[in-house]
């Protein structure tokens, strides 16, 4: 993409509305821009980083062996009342009526749709296990939306639904989940530790959240540094493992770590001093195991194996697809903008011509860019005609992992100068070498 032909309108100020460094970061890189109170448009830039983390959040479902499928936003107002929701969930549903006065609600989650959907067709144990699951735009009334896309009143979400037989098998279906929101997580570049967690108003006995360690963030966090090296990759542990997946269960278990909403000081007593870490963190991801809940309500039944009616388990699991572009600039920026992880960068290349009146220079540049496009990298080609120094600044606030910067005097001394992002060291190489490094 050459910058001159794109929309990426960033700003040198940050709003004077906007309260923490994500909200600032989002507006002044041109991620976002606010319509309404708590709603958002997802520009170019943004747009790219949202499909990043969603395409991670798929394929590590599609792993896991969950179905994706695709919900409605709008819901019958019948289908809450059946599970007895609809007055009980609290002002931050919206309640609509259409043209026949027919009530219907944007929807806050799907328990009770996917419930309805399955027990349609569902008939017997061998439609069992099944885990569905939707990215889909959720509505959220919150009172008072702040802090950009972190609490806004509209986002977009991963949400699962598994149904099981029994509680047993409900439970490795738990599991499961839990071992690809941490490989999700990982994948994306980010810590993100799973902390025990009050079910609210979604209900249910077995429940984790995780948790992004951010100074910003909104929850204060207690956990053992073990979690610091603890690698969610490792080839030994599979999904269908039954064995291994309770392992991993009881590792995160028996590893302390809590919000200060479940924290439990005789527990926390227990970790070695030398092991505790204390901050703040971000929720991004939530999942429940609640039994027959919403089966038993919606009336959800299976024969079973001797032909006798049961009602299936279930849990569900949330993940922050549009909250997860806040919490991961909050957890990763500095005092020029962001920073993002190469998993999610919207490009991962930036190249920035000096002086784009110097014909060589410029010439380089466009060999290089496309060079790099053909080899299949995503590269930004910050062509417009402005000062060096501007473009310098417009890079550093978007964040892309890498940036090569052509000027007048490195291509009369054969050298282009390659930066990380992250960690500002720069060299001087020559051009073939910038190009081997960034397709390698």
């Amino acid at each position: 993409m050459r910058w001159s032909q794109a929309f990426l309108p960033v700003l040198k100020e940050s709003p004077s509305d906007a309260q923490i460094v994500s909200h600032k970061l989002m507006l002044r890189a041109g991620l976002v821009r606010q319509t309404a109170a708590g709603i958002y448009a997802w520009l170019p830039l943004g747009w790219r980083v949202l499909q990043k983390i969603e395409q991670i959040v798929r394929e590590e479902q599609d792993r896991a062996g969950a179905i994706e499928m695709l919900m409605p936003t709008l819901q019958s107002a019948e289908l809450w009342r059946t599970s007895g929701r609809y007055d009980a969930y609290g002002p931050e549903m919206l309640r609509i009526k259409d043209r026949h006065e027919r009530e219907i609600l944007y929807g806050p989650t799907n328990e009770e749709m996917i419930t309805a959907i399955f027990a349609g067709d569902a008939r017997s144990y061998r439609d069992l296990p099944r885990t569905l699951y939707h990215i889909q735009w959720k509505f959220r009334d919150e009172v008072r939306p702040r802090f950009g896309v972190m609490r806004g009143r509209e986002f977009l979400m991963k949400d699962a639904y598994s149904f099981d037989l029994d509680e047993g098998a409900a439970r490795l279906s738990y599991y499961t989940q839990m071992l690809a929101y941490l490989r999700t997580f990982q994948r994306m570049g980010i810590k993100a530790v799973p902390m025990k967690a009050a079910s609210g108003p979604i209900g249910g006995d077995l429940s984790h959240e995780f948790i992004v360690l951010a100074p910003t963030g909104e929850s204060e966090v207690f956990y053992d540094s073990a979690y610091d090296g603890f690698d969610w990759h490792q080839n030994d542990l599979r999904y269908g493992d039954e064995a291994g997946l309770k392992g991993l269960f009881d590792q995160v278990n028996s590893t302390y770590a809590a919000t200060d909403e479940t924290h439990d000081e005789a527990r926390w007593a227990e970790v070695a001093e030398d092991r505790r870490r204390t901050g703040r963190g971000i929720e991004v991801g939530h999942i429940f195991y609640f039994g027959t809940k919403y089966s038993d309500a919606m009336g959800l039944k299976v024969s079973g194996k001797d032909g006798s009616p049961v009602v299936p388990h279930m849990g569900s699991y949330g993940v922050g697809v549009s909250r997860l572009i806040g919490a991961i600039i909050e957890a990763s920026h500095d005092e020029t903008g962001i920073v993002w992880p190469e998993a999610v960068a919207p490009w991962k290349v930036g190249i920035v011509t000096m002086r784009a009146d110097d014909e060589a220079s410029a010439g380089a540049a466009d060999r290089l860019y496309e060079h790099l496009r053909m080899a299949g990298v995503e590269v930004l080609y910050d062509d417009r005609d402005e000062r060096g120094g501007v473009k310098l600044g417009s890079m550093d606030l978007i964040g892309l992992p890498w940036q090569v910067i052509v000027g007048p005097r490195g291509i009369a001394a054969g050298t282009v100068e390659l930066k990380n992002r992250r960690s500002g060291e720069r060299e001087e190489i020559s051009l073939e070498s910038a190009l081997a490094r960034l397709t390698a």
